[in-house]
């Protein structure tokens, strides 16, 4: 089967299909080789043989309208209830995660977990990518399938890297709270407002703060005319997250995979300090992330590129599903709620499989 990639810009009214006709996506394993590639790019979370950057060679591209009813199928509006007790392997990595915050080993680690799902018999891999991105308008959707790699789908609100020659935006997106009640009348960028209602904790606030510092520093190496707005309250799904933006013109000599590399993986997946607490997290969490936390998009594709991080994403081998789904600790988090934020975030791919036949 020919390697591919459907995706969908935010707000847009037309999705792209980018095919590899013949052979294997291009392995790649240094972030700087990224520079010079033209194609769909899925990065994982952390480079390994077993997980290396895949990009899709762009032999084939189609841009077509995203169906208003994707082929006969109607999305449930409500998934049902997901038991919100603490599992125990969680409880047992929040513990050891918990530990070394309060010891002041770094000053944020984030915690995933993941959750197997059971898909249709019937349902096809485009109705799974149509039912998302009727779902989800204002975030990126992509459709990933490589040999290498699996089958991804992701629905991620958050930019790694944008832009084209010189004039480039990325984000700083951290903090999460799930809408409820009349804040489901909220929107990016309308606000309709209600804009007032939606107060953020403390923890929060912090954690968007060590992400947007970061993200400053590294651009710093890179970049001049730096320009930051923000923290705003954007919607993704039914959560709600403090984002700030920032535009940069690329300093003449840089290489964007050098600027990748400083930037992935951000704190807003990993936690600081950055190599310390990736390794962590590689040797102490209960699975792999593999594409999860990683990055993917066009690169280099009609001379530009939309690179996002792969979140609210899910891997898909037949009629089973994984789900996955994170969040940042500090030292002064709450087990449950951490867990419960997790099971929000869980809950944005869930609704795209609760799909059923008209």
């Amino acid at each position: 089967m020919a390697a591919f990639a459907m995706y969908r810009l935010p707000y847009a009214e037309t999705y792209t299909k980018i095919t590899q006709t013949d052979g294997e996506p291009m392995e790649i394993f240094s972030y700087s080789r990224l520079a010079c590639q033209v194609g769909f790019c899925i990065a994982p979370f952390s480079i390994s043989d077993d997980c290396p950057i895949l990009v899709i060679r762009p032999d084939l591209i189609e841009e077509k309208r995203v169906p208003s009813s994707p082929s006969d199928v109607s999305v449930k509006e409500s998934v049902g209830s997901h038991g919100s007790k603490v599992g125990s392997l969680y409880s047992e990595t929040f513990a050891r995660f918990h530990e070394v915050l309060k010891q002041g080993d770094f000053r944020k680690l984030v915690l995933a977990r993941c959750a197997e799902e059971e898909i249709a018999a019937d349902t096809s891999l485009e109705d799974l990518f149509f039912s998302t991105c009727q779902l989800y308008p204002r975030t990126f959707v992509a459709l990933v399938s490589a040999p290498k790699s699996g089958i991804w789908l992701a629905a991620t609100p958050e930019i790694l890297l944008k832009g084209s020659g010189c004039e480039w935006q990325t984000m700083a997106l951290a903090g999460t709270m799930k809408l409820e009640g009349a804040q489901l009348d909220f929107d990016t960028p309308k606000d309709c407002g209600i804009k007032a209602e939606i107060t953020w904790s403390t923890k929060n606030i912090q954690e968007q703060h060590y992400v947007a510092t970061y993200i400053k520093d590294c651009l710093l190496q890179f970049a001049d005319d730096i320009c930051e707005e923000g923290p705003t309250t954007v919607r993704a799904g039914n959560l709600v997250h403090l984002r700030s933006d920032f535009r940069f013109r690329l300093a003449p000599d840089a290489n964007i995979g050098n600027l990748i590399e400083a930037l992935h993986p951000t704190p807003a997946v990993c936690g600081l300090p950055k190599h310390e607490a990736c390794k962590f997290i590689i040797d102490n969490e209960n699975m792999q992330r593999r594409y999860y936390s990683g990055f993917m998009g066009p690169l280099n594709v009609a001379d530009s590129t939309h690179l996002y991080v792969s979140l609210r994403c899910m891997q898909i081998t037949g009629s089973r599903c994984r789900l996955y789904a994170g969040g940042g600790l500090l030292k002064d988090s709450i087990e449950e709620q951490e867990w419960n934020e997790t099971e929000a975030k869980l809950e944005t791919m869930r609704r795209c499989i609760a799909i059923k036949k008209m």
